[in-house]
């Protein structure tokens, strides 16, 4: 396989982990999740059971993509740097485990809505459940973004520009989750709705230019030390 055809592969699952985070963890609980409000919450579960079982799906389904991503990638970029690209496929499997679980808080939410047992104490122990261990997966989705940047930007297989904004990003992805962390209602202060912009502009822009336009050739690497490329 061509390393244009590599890169539009690697893009390929990329799409696929867009669109069911987009779906998971904006679209459905922007439909569904009244932060501040259970009892409106259970309403809106009641109401929309199919939205939200389409939602818990896309959140496991994301996984799906997102656990061969990294290797794809690497497969392209590796020679540009072993260590980085080691430690890429390393954070971005750390992640996983930390989204499933969350997931499966949300799974057992809908068990009991189903079952007709749910209350909005229910919906406040799921929801409390399922922002622990996201806080967990956002740590590592951001922090993968700064050895994948940086192979971006070091292999030239997509602009290099899109490397700056993926390092960019895992600074951002670092600043919303300690700040939302640290500072009560941090989303109410002005333009953090912003902070993880350069992580958008990268992620989505890098994954699109693979699937367009696939990884570009790059010059050979020289051979690394022995000791350096363990």
């Amino acid at each position: 396989m061509t390393v244009r055809m590599q890169g539009r592969t690697a893009g390929l699952f990329y799409l696929g982990v867009v669109l069911a985070g987009i779906f998971a963890l904006a679209y459905g609980p922007g439909q569904l999740i009244e932060v501040r409000d259970p009892a409106a919450t259970l309403a809106n579960l009641q109401a929309r059971p199919g939205l939200f079982h389409a939602m818990i799906a896309a959140g496991f389904g994301m996984n799906l993509f997102f656990a061969p991503l990294p290797f794809l990638l690497a497969r392209f970029m590796s020679a540009h740097g072993p260590r980085a690209a080691k430690l890429m496929i390393a954070l971005a499997l750390a992640s996983i485990p930390f989204t499933l679980i969350a997931f499966y808080n949300y799974a057992g939410l809908a068990g009991a809505v189903s079952a007709g047992s749910a209350s909005a104490e229910t919906v406040q122990e799921a929801r409390a459940g399922y922002r622990f261990w996201l806080h967990g997966a956002i740590f590592f989705w951001g922090v993968w973004l700064a050895p994948y940047g940086w192979l971006v930007f070091k292999s030239g297989a997509i602009p290099r520009w899109l490397g700056v904004m993926l390092m960019l990003g895992a600074v951002s992805y670092m600043i919303d989750l300690f700040g939302s962390l640290a500072i009560d209602n941090f989303y109410d202060l002005p333009l953090t709705g912003q902070i993880t912009l350069p992580a958008s502009i990268g992620e989505i822009g890098s994954c699109l230019w693979l699937v367009v336009f696939g990884a570009r050739e790059s010059a050979p690497q020289p051979a690394a030390p022995a000791s350096e490329a363990a």
